[in-house]
């Protein structure tokens, strides 16, 4: 392997300070792209979607679990699929493997589940094996088609508000692949991170940076 130029800590640190004007310039980018997400118009979900969880038929608005923010990633895990019936697809797999704590997201009034069409007991069998928490349901109709994942993963981000649902954002290709943390699943959604350094539409909720953290195992919200 040919490799860069081996340098003194001074050089070192200069280039590493040049590269981080390039660095800083993207995150303002990146929160820039955030705010203009927070100012997406909605879209009103109007059809009765239906899925199988471990407890039965729910309701896509069931998905939101009492929260009013839902992500919904559409993962490859059926017949026909790359791994079937031992695994689900390997990059759907390496998705779920990133995933972090929940409690975070659900602190900020957001539920995160992943949909497939395998059965829930193939579901259960294969969340067990790899050690995922994340909830996990069944597709039983047109939902995957409608919202542009019957083909291919992709990750889509909702509303609950006075008892409609609204579809906000979606995520697809290789934008998944920077999703994961809690910072990257809040930045899709409508409401943001609600941290009042954020460039949001007024009214919208917000509160201190930090002061909303907690130690997983310690958050008040369910």
């Amino acid at each position: 392997m040919k490799t860069p130029p081996i340098v003194s800590p001074q050089e070192w640190e200069a280039a590493r300070q040049e590269l981080l004007v390039e660095e800083k310039r993207l995150t303002r980018a990146r929160d820039a792209l955030a705010a203009r997400r927070r100012r997406m118009p909605w879209l009103k979900v109007d059809k009765a979607y239906e899925f199988e969880g471990p407890d039965g038929r729910v309701t896509l608005a069931d998905l939101f679990q009492g929260r009013r923010q839902l992500i919904v990633y559409r993962a490859f895990f059926e017949p026909g699929v790359n791994g079937w019936p031992e695994h689900a697809c390997v990059g759907c797999s390496m998705v779920a493997d990133h995933v972090g704590n929940l409690a975070h997201l659900n602190a900020r009034d957001t539920t995160l589940v992943f949909a497939s069409r395998a059965p829930q007991p193939d579901i259960g069998r294969v969340k067990a094996r790899m050690g995922w928490t994340i909830p996990w349901y069944t597709l039983t109709d047109d939902f995957d088609a409608d919202f542009g994942v019957d083909e291919w993963h992709g990750t889509n981000a909702f509303l609950h508000d006075a008892g409609t649902v609204y579809r906000t954002y979606f995520i697809n290709a290789r934008g998944d692949e920077a999703l994961g943390s809690t910072w990257t699943y809040l930045d899709m959604t409508a409401l943001g991170r609600q941290e009042t350094w954020e460039d949001s539409p007024e009214t919208y909720p917000q509160s201190d940076p930090y002061a909303w953290w907690r130690w997983h195992d310690t958050y008040d919200t369910p």
